[in-house]
């Protein structure tokens, strides 16, 4: 693994940047298109740390292809077959870039972050231990950090500036702001997607036990999903063989960053501190992995 190989920050000549968020470059295409470059940026407490993860961007770009060939039938993405090359003069930068860069259509996002859960872990149990609920819907008395759940939840949540958290909401509240039918159809959706995906994964041994998608529409209204689908750093993917109930599980993401943090006495605002090599490589090998036994 070669730390000079990764990409910390994109810059494309002759293309206006109009959006960067914790992980991607966004630029405008024309009036139809975008383009999306997924850097190795990581963030940990929604803070994006200093030392980029080699390879992370290729990996996430790869695998949500993957899913979004998977879904196809569900429902249309938001991916194009415009080539890097018709875009980008410079050769070897289109080059560069091909690996972890999409063109896609642009379409006006959901102002939602449409969550789903088949497992209760992370804001949802703790939601569960406040309330016997996560965002509003009752569960049964006595589950275990981990349980799995009697069946799959659609649990919403806002979408947060950047540094800021998510927050939660009920499922009325996503009627209010982007009507009845839609909310409806965003949500079962969101379930038909994951239960396909978690099958899938699971004969593979991977639990995948919660994920967030982001959903657009065109001009005439029609649902796209949009961003990123099934990845590391949007789902929890833990490894079968050793998911136990009762204990927060391993998992195929930034676990090995999180747990050097909280070894420092950071207060977890930015700037973040730098990573050391040992947990950079250890955290490349676990999203290559994920890829791998996703994908084949």
């Amino acid at each position: 693994m070669n730390k000079t190989d990764a990409l910390f920050d994109s810059a494309i000549p002759g293309l206006p940047r109009i959006g960067r968020g914790k992980v991607r470059d966004i630029y405008s295409v024309d009036d139809e298109h975008l383009l999306i470059v997924t850097t190795d940026r990581l963030s940990a407490y929604d803070v994006v740390l200093p030392d980029p993860i080699p390879g992370k961007g290729r990996v996430l770009t790869e695998l949500s292809n993957f899913w979004f060939r998977m879904m196809k039938d569900l429902i249309p993405n938001h991916l194009t077959d415009m080539s890097l090359k018709n875009i980008i003069d410079d050769e070897a930068l289109a080059k560069s870039l091909q690996s972890r860069s999409i063109v896609v259509r642009r379409l006006k996002p959901l102002p939602i972050e449409a969550v789903v859960r088949g497992y209760l872990i992370g804001s949802g149990w703790r939601d569960y231990l406040e309330t016997g609920a996560v965002c509003g819907i009752p569960l049964p008395e006595g589950l275990e950090q981990a349980s799995r759940l009697p069946q799959t939840i659609f649990t919403p949540a806002t979408k947060a500036e950047a540094g800021d958290h998510d927050e939660n909401i009920s499922f009325e509240q996503v009627v209010e702001m982007i009507g009845e039918d839609l909310a409806n159809k965003v949500r079962d959706m969101t379930i038909q997607i994951y239960e396909r995906a978690a099958a899938y994964a699971l004969e593979r041994g991977i639990i995948i036990a919660d994920t967030k998608f982001e959903f657009g529409q065109d001009e005439e209204g029609r649902l796209y999903i949009i961003d990123e689908i099934l990845t590391p750093d949007s789902s929890r993917f833990w490894p079968l063989e050793q998911y136990r109930v009762g204990i927060s599980p391993p998992s195929f993401d930034k676990q090995f960053v999180r747990d050097y943090l909280d070894t420092l006495d950071w207060d977890k605002t930015a700037p973040g501190p730098a990573l050391p090599a040992e947990v950079l490589e250890k955290t490349s090998e676990k999203y290559n992995e994920a890829l791998q036994i996703l994908t084949g």
